[in-house]
């Protein structure tokens, strides 16, 4: 049997990133409008391109979610199909993905996920699909499986250097951004039942990537066999660092580091951490 994923593009992922002739995965981009300028966020976007066109305009830049035709465009090639989504109550993601699936022929053979975050979790997810459909699970119980691990497995964490555009489309409010920015005060955010939720604070960057790193640790229980992911937005050196620290201290299974790719960049801006990790 072939299985087929389908992500959009908040994963942060390209489409040669799984490995296996019986699993095939599709990217369905998201598009980010700057200026009357389109930026889909597909393989050929230019990342800093995009975020200087943000910086350069004084206007209210906003993202759009893949249509339904888009992920229904991708429900070929496979006997089985999972599409998963950024959070549904950050985007229309998720509604469009589940508009595709009803429209489709054989509504029963597509699984529609929705990731209650963005990023690195999103890799995870992938990671754990891949994993169930290798361990030749069937269909339906992997289904099962997923909507467990996504309520009860997964942890996002992350410190912005701005919040811009996250204020701008009502992501965030406008007070706990203004406070952020104004007293240089970085809070740990974290995602919270697909929300966004701001947690401890810490006096500059520096200070809170320390008390990111050890809010991991009060995370997870138990570290053996659990995966982490560090994705990043124009600041490797940075990311290369806390990686490092975590794998000093940490015994997670892997620690990968992911460029963030455009959709995430545009809400995270240059400077962001975002540390995914099962708990």
């Amino acid at each position: 049997m072939k299985y087929k994923i389908i992500v959009d593009s908040s994963c942060d992922l390209n489409s040669s990133y799984i490995k296996d002739e019986n699993i095939g995965l599709a990217i369905a981009p998201l598009t980010i409008h700057v200026d009357g300028r389109e930026f889909v966020d597909d393989e050929k976007l230019e990342i800093k391109e995009m975020l200087d066109s943000m910086n350069a305009f004084k206007g209210k830049s906003t993202s759009s979610c893949p249509s339904p035709m888009s992920f229904l465009e991708e429900i070929k090639g496979a006997d089985k199909y999972f599409i998963l989504t950024i959070s549904s109550k950050l985007s229309g993601s998720y509604n469009s993905a589940t508009v595709a699936k009803n429209t489709y022929k054989n509504p029963e053979d597509v699984f529609v996920i929705d990731s209650k975050a963005t990023s690195g979790a999103l890799v995870l997810t992938v990671d754990k699909l891949v994993e169930l459909i290798k361990k030749e699970i069937p269909y339906e119980k992997i289904c099962e499986k997923m909507i467990s691990y996504v309520d009860e497995n997964l942890k996002l964490l992350f410190v912005l250097n701005k919040f811009d555009n996250l204020v701008k489309n009502g992501r965030v409010s406008k007070l706990k951004a203004a406070i952020a920015t104004t007293l240089t005060i970085k809070p740990i955010c974290e995602a919270c039942d697909g929300d966004i939720k701001f947690g401890k604070n810490a006096f500059g960057l520096r200070n809170a990537k320390k008390v990111l790193f050890n809010t991991i640790g009060e995370k997870v229980k138990d570290f053996k066999g659990k995966k982490c992911i560090v994705s990043y937005c124009e600041n490797l050196e940075v990311a290369e660092k806390l990686k490092q620290e975590i794998e000093e201290k940490y015994s997670f299974e892997s620690v990968r580091l992911i460029p963030m790719r455009g959709l995430t960049s545009f809400y995270a801006l240059e400077g962001a951490l975002i540390v995914s990790f099962e708990k």
